[in-house]
């Protein structure tokens, strides 16, 4: 097959270009498999998905409302339910290319609400070198924006978390305060509203209280949890969210529509444009013949803008409100059903209660229980999840990721997104690790 990935003088057949797609089909990863635990996204829905198809046979533009009516309009809603989700109503949002993107977004906005003039007059409008405060768990978008932005990596803070990985608002307040004394110019805190691996959400109430104190924005990124929002028996764990100045929320994750489909949300209503516009006569014409206020496209860094709405709102059109939250509430459940399974299972070692939806945990094989957990131990039983990861790639039965984290060796790392999935799944699962690991 690697030999027909050549683009060649001579044109190939379509039944070539069939048989062709056939072989993708068959040496792709299935990620809307049930059993597809790998990354944090994964399922798939008919309506979303007729939804891609129908955006992209009509191949709209999101920057005018001329060109792209009804999507505007749609995008409107959409914005709608979800700032009223996380108590921004009368905020303001945008569709944007992933979460990495939206935290940029964030930290962006916030630096043009502290510092406007760094828009025109750029980072040398600020005499005192800028730093922003996160989370050590944080997702590794915030060092890119950094960089991207010209903060530098090294002017990030990076605050210390509890043993279960959620940001200490104490040690935010030390920080803030000593990069102050340092002469640093401190303008943006990014907390985490489920953290990738471990699936932490930071206590946005008390670090709302610190940054309040202290002048800073907030930004939540909630690509991740964000969906506990919906739920209302999950939505605690956003306590404080409302508090925030800004947040950047993933559809395609929890909410269980095709990659990629991300917001960004913010209380303040007109910051997005008043930071992003760059008011191209050719695009934004203020003598329309409709209100150029639906036009959106000065509100995004980009010029051309993917339909990204459609699938959501097919998706959540057909459920309605009550449907998606049973929905999150589903992949809850799950997490909490193998959580509890694991504990009761020989050989399974659970890191820690979850949060969100992630599950992370260690295989002990048999020929490592009941030993006393040296060094050696540990270096033994941080090959165990790569062993069991390749085995089950090759027999092709799931996919689940593993990693290390900070002090703790390779485990896995078990997220649910798929609505698909069952407690038959679970179980499987178990018994899969289990089946493939025993020998070890």
């Amino acid at each position: 097959m690697l030999k027909e990935l050549k683009i060649t003088d001579e044109p190939a057949s379509e039944d070539r270009l069939l048989d062709m797609c056939k072989d993708v089909i068959q040496y792709s990863v299935k990620t809307s498999n049930p059993r597809f635990f790998n990354q944090l996204y994964g399922s798939m829905n008919q309506y979303s998905l007729a939804g891609t198809w129908l955006t992209d046979a009509l191949n709209p533009c999101m920057y005018t409302y001329e060109v792209a009516p009804v999507f505007t309009l749609m995008e409107d809603e959409i914005y709608s339910k979800m700032l009223h989700y996380v108590g921004f109503d009368g905020g303001d949002a945008i569709f944007v290319p992933g979460g990495s993107m939206g935290n940029m977004y964030g930290m962006n906005v916030a630096r043009y609400a502290k510092f406007p003039e760094i828009k025109t007059d750029g980072l040398y409008a600020v005499k005192k070198p800028l730093c922003i405060f996160t989370s050590e768990k944080c997702h590794y978008s915030v060092m890119k924006s950094a960089a991207l932005m010209g903060i530098g990596i090294n002017n990030i803070i990076f605050v210390k978390s509890d043993k279960i990985g959620k940001m200490i608002p104490d040690e935010l307040d030390r920080h803030i305060n000593e990069a102050n004394e340092k002469g640093y110019e401190p303008f943006f805190v990014n907390a985490t509203a489920g953290t990738t691996v471990l699936g932490a959400y930071d206590p946005l109430d008390e670090i709302s209280d610190v940054c309040k104190k202290h002048g800073l924005w907030l930004h939540v990124d909630g690509a991740w949890g964000g969906s506990a929002a919906m739920s209302t028996k999950y939505k605690y764990l956003l306590k404080g969210i409302e508090k925030a100045d800004s947040m950047i929320w993933n559809a395609h994750k929890m909410m269980g529509v095709p990659q990629q489909c991300s917001i960004f949300l913010t209380k303040h209503k007109g910051i997005i444009k008043d930071c992003h516009s760059a008011n191209a006569s050719y695009l934004f014409q203020p003598d329309k013949n409709y209100d150029v206020s639906f036009d959106t496209g000065d509100k995004s860094v980009q010029c051309g803008r993917k339909v990204d709405v459609f699938k959501l709102w097919m998706l959540w059109k057909k459920e309605g409100d009550s449907g998606m939250e049973s929905r999150i509430d589903h992949l809850f459940m799950l997490s909490r059903y193998l959580s509890d399974k694991l504990k009761k299972t020989p050989g399974f070692k659970l890191i820690q209660e979850p949060e969100c939806t992630n599950v992370c945990f260690w295989y002990i094989p048999p020929s490592l229980r009941g030993q006393q957990e040296t060094k050696e131990w540990w270096d033994k039983l941080a090959k165990v999840a790569p062993a069991i990861k390749a085995s089950m790639m090759q027999c092709g039965s799931m996919m689940i990721g593993y990693n290390p984290d900070g002090d703790l060796v390779n485990f896995f790392r078990m997220v649910l997104t798929n609505f698909d999935t069952a407690t038959e799944d679970m179980d499987f699962l178990v018994q899969e690790i289990d089946r493939l690991g025993r020998d070890l």
